[in-house]
């Protein structure tokens, strides 16, 4: 992939992330930064230079547009940097989850993308985990999903101390949470029907600190989840089968209970690119380059199911 050029937009611990696996892919990278200060300890930290200053300065130079672009700076910056780059030009995006901080943004940058016949992705590299791609193996072989569960318990003690943009803590499900949602619905089909639930309130959520809910995905499997963002707990989900019970707990780890046993066994995976980069990472940025976009989120799906969110979450319409 040498002819590959690729803009990174950002300097934070993601965009170190990206960089190490487009290294590995042999791209051309121009690393775009905002601030100096942290354009300095991106470059320590990997010795590649980053263009500090914004986008925007970078843009008014009038550079050679890249052959594709990888938005990864934080939440609230998210939808604006990506609609730059497409007035900019840019056909091909790939961008850190969720795309946006409320609905408004997300459809205003779909449109847009939409007019220009740009390709953008939501990415949410859970999909793209080795334990992701072997239970997609094991749901084909039996036959399709039945059931599925699925909790998003955020631990709501560490949050609250994080200092973030405003509107980032406030929309945290968006941001953070859609992780596992999104891998659970990945996994065992969208919802046609949705009955969602909240309670409580947390100072830095004040929306909801507790969700549960149930409904039916369009394949027919039924499906329900809960979190409490102010108890313990963990992610996790479960996707049945007519043969085996499919466990991710941790996320980055796949077990399975067959049929007729109380059992649970670990399933060996090949590992070697989760632990060689952020987990998913790889896989997800290799398929993006080289136009593969099979089990992608694409920025048109996530408008179709920013709704969702908002519901089980308890947001109002934003």
């Amino acid at each position: 992939m040498t002819s590959t050029s690729v803009w990174l937009v950002g300097a934070g611990g993601m965009a170190l992330d990206y960089l190490k696996v487009l290294r590995a892919l042999d791209c051309q990278i121009t690393v775009i930064g905002r601030g100096e200060e942290s354009a300095r300890k991106f470059e320590a930290q990997c010795d590649h230079p980053v263009f500090s200053g914004g986008l925007e300065t970078f843009l008014s130079s009038r550079p050679l547009v890249a052959d594709a672009a990888i938005v990864a700076v934080g939440v609230e910056a998210l939808a604006a940097t990506t609609m730059s780059l497409l007035q900019a030009g840019v056909r091909r995006i790939l961008l850190e989850k969720p795309g946006a901080l409320n609905r408004t943004e997300i459809k205003t940058l779909e449109a847009e993308a939409r007019a220009r016949g740009a390709e953008v992705i939501i990415a949410y590299n859970r999909r793209f985990f080795a334990s992701t791609l072997a239970a997609q193996q094991m749901i084909k072989e039996d036959g399709g999903v039945q059931s599925l569960n699925f909790e998003f318990t955020e631990w709501g003690h560490v949050i609250e101390g994080l200092t973030k943009a405003p509107g980032v803590k406030e929309a945290w499900l968006l941001g953070n949470s859609t992780h596992v949602i999104d891998l659970a619905f990945c996994l065992g089909g969208e919802p046609s029907e949705l009955q969602a639930f909240t309670a409580g309130a947390l100072p830095w959520h004040p929306s909801s600190a507790v969700f549960a809910g149930a409904g039916r995905t369009v394949g027919g499997a039924l499906f329900s989840y809960q979190a409490n963002w102010g108890a313990p707990g963990r992610w996790g989900v479960e996707i049945l089968t007519s043969q085996r019970r499919l466990i991710f707990r941790p996320m980055e780890a796949l077990q399975v209970m067959r049929r007729g046993s109380v059992g649970i066994e670990p399933v060996a995976l090949d590992l070697a690119l989760d632990q060689a980069f952020k987990p998913g990472l790889h896989e997800q940025t290799r398929r993006f380059l080289t136009g593969n976009l099979d089990g992608m989120c694409s920025l048109a799906d996530q408008v179709r199911h920013w709704p969702l969110y908002e519901q089980i979450a308890g947001y109002a319409h934003a």
